[in-house]
């Protein structure tokens, strides 16, 4: 019987290492990204898992042939070291050895070794499996890696627990129309909306706690901006003063997340020309105030904000501050959701607030209502009947302490870091209204 020790592994191509093997014989597996022949010799780029590199092939040094290698065909490939600044990342090889290990049965229906695809987002999207094999459409999710990675990091450096709450639940934490629903076994359950009642539940014995995992949300909205599925990053945070200690976490963590971007994410920057901005002190606006600045603008007077609001108060942020972030804070108390806490100096204000950035709100948080009776209250003066939430009160009638959080949409924030102009290039596979396939 073999005996599986698990030290014997197969590494990832490791640029660094590469390049500091100058002059020496390395061996890399991947597909070959493109082929250029020259006449007496070929370039044969080969695409690893996140770089391109520059092979050099000729009949004089390498014995094997390349016939019938093309674009999209998978390879071993061994050659001699040169550092080049300009060949790909810096690097080339001088081919000694080439195997196919595995050639396609079709072409691919795109262009994917062009610098961009060149088709429509419909297309891009139709063609999944083939449009994340070029570069720069790869690169995006490298970088949306980038920016969970950063956030974990922080999370747990603040001593925030992870923790994995189920999205198969009774009952929505947002409740309204905006739910899917679904049969579960003889009963109707729902996709999630939120993590937020096991997040305040978890608050009881961990203090903080935060998840990175998908959200729900059956919206009939064809926008942008808008998703029916997307990654939540959310977190929340026991023994708070108020709303603002919530607001000072996340701006602390979008500058850690901001440089651990630059420091370990420089390739992909570059490949998607990425504008990563200074945090530094991010305004906070009441939405009172907010409204008030709309109307000068001649805006409409609203109750919410809409898009072409988020647009101006981003732009006089950064007109005024030099910031491209701009806090909204007390929203009516009156709107959803119904576990907000109210403003103790102004009841009709909720102790709510969002983040704008670059024109999208991409969070949405606050202080929630920890007093168990307060909770009811507030959800009869929403119509609420509390005996709906049966559940969701056991935390608050055994004891929660004074607590907040907030949930950030990924895809948004990566769409704004990148310059994307619509969500669904920051979404592998997205579902929205029309697709839901591949």
């Amino acid at each position: 019987m073999e005996k599986i020790d698990g030290k014997t592994l197969i590494n990832e191509f490791d640029l660094a290492e590469a390049k500091s093997s100058e002059g020496k014989e390395i061996e890399i597996s991947a597909c070959v990204h493109k082929v250029k022949k020259m006449g007496g010799f070929a370039f044969v780029i080969l695409r690893t898992a996140r770089y391109l590199i520059q092979t050099v092939y000729s009949p004089d040094s390498c014995p094997d042939s390349i016939e019938g290698i093309k674009e999209g065909c998978f390879v071993t490939a061994k050659g001699i070291v040169k550092n080049d600044d300009r060949a790909y990342n810096g690097i080339e090889l001088s081919l000694t050895g080439i195997k196919l290990i595995h050639k396609p049965d079709y072409d691919y229906p795109l262009h994917v070794s062009a610098r961009k695809l060149g088709c429509s987002l419909d297309v891009n999207l139709d063609n999944r499996s083939v449009s994340l094999r070029n570069p720069v459409e790869r690169a995006v999710f490298k970088f949306q890696e980038g920016v969970v990675s950063g956030f974990r990091e922080f999370m747990i450096k603040n001593k925030f627990t992870e923790i994995h709450t189920p999205k198969i639940v009774a009952q929505g934490a947002e409740g309204g129309a905006n739910i899917f629903r679904l049969d579960y076994f003889d009963n109707e359950a729902f996709l999630n909306q939120s993590p937020q009642f096991y997040k305040q539940a978890a608050v009881a014995f961990f203090d903080r706690v935060f998840e990175i995992a998908p959200v729900y949300r059956a919206e009939r909205h064809s926008t942008s901006r808008h998703l029916n599925e997307y990654i939540g990053l959310d977190f929340e945070m026991g023994f708070i003063n108020d709303m603002y200690d919530v607001m000072n976490m996340e701006t602390a963590m979008l500058r850690y997340l901001m440089d651990y971007l630059k420091e370990n994410y420089a390739q992909e920057i570059n490949i998607l020309g990425a504008d990563i901005p200074e945090v530094t002190e991010i305004p906070a606006i009441k939405f009172e105030d907010a409204v008030a600045l709309i109307k000068g603008s001649k805006a409409k007077n609203k109750f919410d904000l809409e898009p072409e609001d988020e647009v101006f108060l981003c732009n006089y942020a950064k007109e005024n501050y030099g910031t491209e972030f701009i806090f909204v804070t007390n929203f009516p108390s009156s709107k959803p959701p119904f576990y907000a806490m109210n403003d103790r100096e102004d009841p009709r204000t909720a102790c709510k607030f969002d983040l704008l950035f670059r024109g999208l709100e991409i969070t949405t948080g606050g202080q929630r209502i920890h007093d168990y009776n307060e909770q009811i209250e507030k959800m009869k003066a929403q119509g609420l009947d509390p005996d709906d939430f049966k559940s969701y009160l056991e935390s608050h009638k055994y004891g929660l302490p004074p607590h907040g959080g907030l949930g950030i949409g990924l895809e948004r924030l990566v769409m704004k870091l990148i310059g994307a102009q619509n969500v669904r290039q920051a979404s592998m596979f997205p579902r929205d209204l029309n697709r839901l396939l591949p």
